[in-house]
């Protein structure tokens, strides 16, 4: 019950920028697609079992979409090992030299990550595009204020809207002469005000898929803000189809910080969606270091679910009533458990968390083999049209 319709609200319906699809392997990217969550190793690409490590922990956090850094031939040379082992689609971020473009498509990336200008001569870039176009490549332009291109710079004397939208549509040009359309663009800054402005304007005047973020944002902390903010922006605003938030932080938390983003937004749903107080004198138990525990014990949970922990019967029952499953403080050490809204049973202090995980765990199963069976009918269902 905790999955709301949000057309039953209109007040919180987000429409969507239309935008054209394309595919980043085998995710689509834009359209009518889920906004898809990315995120960037930062191990040595060179080093391909230490990245491969690091994907598959961000693969296990919900990543769609994985980007690495292609600075050398090393790298693109551990690049086909490591496109091999991960589950998700593979970007290869290049600059500047195009010869590391063509070996990343060559060795399998989904993506190539580049500023064509930055490439070299029209020739380098009718190369590119036609290893991409040869390989089943998208490209990502990525635009960034604190890399603005020196003649964008003097015409407009800092990094502004405008610069960044004129660099971005300058770069879509040379992949357009190409006759090249599988893109998506990016217009980055770490001022949140620039890009949400520079994102708003571009979302205008292009019809390609836009992938957001805040470049630069910080620590976890504050970056989580600053990022919350900045997507949250744009996404409100319908505006953006795939996301990768940028933090001082591994990149596993980028894409869990990334999930809470769209999952506050009601635009995608992932795991367990906590509900808690802040607590206060009248909590029952222990909110905040409950919090903590549940939420470092549910990171395995993908289903879609809501938990409600509030230390008091003030609001708690109210909030409790709203989710899939409830806990509120009581006194004498037995606090109330809510599951479907209703209450339950009740659970003693000592037995709280274990107690709290086992009925996540199992309420997570019983919705999972309810998808199987419901998916099941409906193949079936069609299969027997088809038959017909």
């Amino acid at each position: 019950m905790s999955d709301h319709n949000p057309g039953l609200r209109p007040w919180r319906d987000i429409v969507r920028r239309k935008s054209r699809q394309i595919m980043v392997g085998s995710v689509p990217v834009g359209g009518d697609a889920p906004i898809t969550v990315q995120t960037m190793t930062n191990t040595l690409t060179s080093d391909a079992k230490a990245t491969i490590d690091q994907i598959r922990r961000c693969e296990e956090a919900g990543a769609d979409i994985v980007r690495v850094s292609c600075p050398d031939e090393e790298s693109t040379a551990a690049l086909r090992e490591i496109v091999r082992a991960s589950r998700v689609p593979i970007v290869a971020d290049i600059h500047f030299h195009y010869k590391r473009a063509l070996e990343a498509a060559d060795a399998g990336a989904a993506c190539l990550r580049i500023n064509p200008g930055n490439i070299g001569s029209s020739a380098r870039v009718k190369e590119v595009v036609d290893a991409a176009k040869a390989n089943g490549c998208s490209i990502r332009i990525g635009v960034n204020a604190g890399s603005l291109e020196r003649d964008l710079l003097e015409k407009y004397g800092e990094p502004c809207p405008d610069a960044l939208v004129e660099s971005a549509l300058d770069h879509i040009k040379l992949l357009q002469d190409q006759d090249f359309h599988e893109y998506k663009v990016a217009v980055k800054a770490s001022d949140a005000f620039l890009a949400v402005a520079a994102y708003s304007q571009l979302a205008d005047a292009v019809d390609c898929p836009l992938h957001l973020g805040i470049t630069e944002a910080g620590g976890l902390r504050g970056g989580t803000v600053k990022s919350a903010i900045g997507i949250g922006n744009l996404l409100w605003a319908g505006i953006g189809d795939t996301i990768r938030v940028s933090l001082s932080a591994e990149p596993e938390e980028e894409v869990r910080v990334g999930y809470e983003i769209l999952k506050s937004l009601g635009l995608r749903t992932r795991g367990v969606r906590v509900v808690s107080c802040p607590s206060c004198a009248r909590q029952g138990f222990d909110v905040i270091r409950t919090v903590e525990a549940l939420e470092d014990r549910l990171q395995h949970i993908r289903t879609p679910l809501s938990l409600s922990v509030l230390g008091c019967v003030v609001n708690g029952p109210g909030e409790a009533r709203e989710t899939d499953i409830g806990v509120t403080g009581g006194g004498n050490g037995k606090h109330m458990i809510y599951l479907s809204g209703v209450t339950d049973h009740t659970v003693e202090s000592e037995t709280m968390l274990d107690h709290i995980v086992s009925l996540v765990e199992a309420k997570a199963a019983e919705m999972e083999a309810a998808a199987a069976i419901e998916a099941a009918t409906t193949d079936a269902g069609q299969a027997s049209v088809a038959a017909e």
